[in-house]
């Protein structure tokens, strides 16, 4: 006596190709007067990774140019890390700004 097993057959889903990336945003430091360049400089370095050498000298360009672009990623990560900023800055009575802008 023959018994037939029947295999069932599961469709693979193919991934879709056509997704685009996701669009960039820059991180945008405004710069102020009351703001510390040392607490700039910090935030550059604990929020960002930034080397210590490389945030002073983004530190710099913030200050000399009015604002200068800190980072670009997508938007929920940027958004987040503006937000972290932010937070700190309040914390420490700083009304340091950051803005984001999609990436041009």
């Amino acid at each position: 006596m023959s018994t037939e097993v029947e295999t069932p057959v599961i469709q693979v889903i193919k991934p879709r190709e056509d997704i685009p990336e996701p669009v960039q945003y820059n991180v945008i430091y405004i710069n102020d007067e009351i703001t510390t360049q040392e607490f700039v400089s910090e935030t550059l370095v604990v929020i960002f990774n930034y080397d210590r050498m490389v945030a002073d000298e983004m530190t710099l360009k913030i200050h000399t140019d009015g604002s200068a672009v800190v980072a670009t990623m997508p938007f929920e990560m940027a958004e987040q890390k503006g937000v972290e900023v932010t937070m700190l800055a309040r914390n420490n009575g700083f009304p340091l700004t950051v803005k984001l802008e999609p990436e041009s």
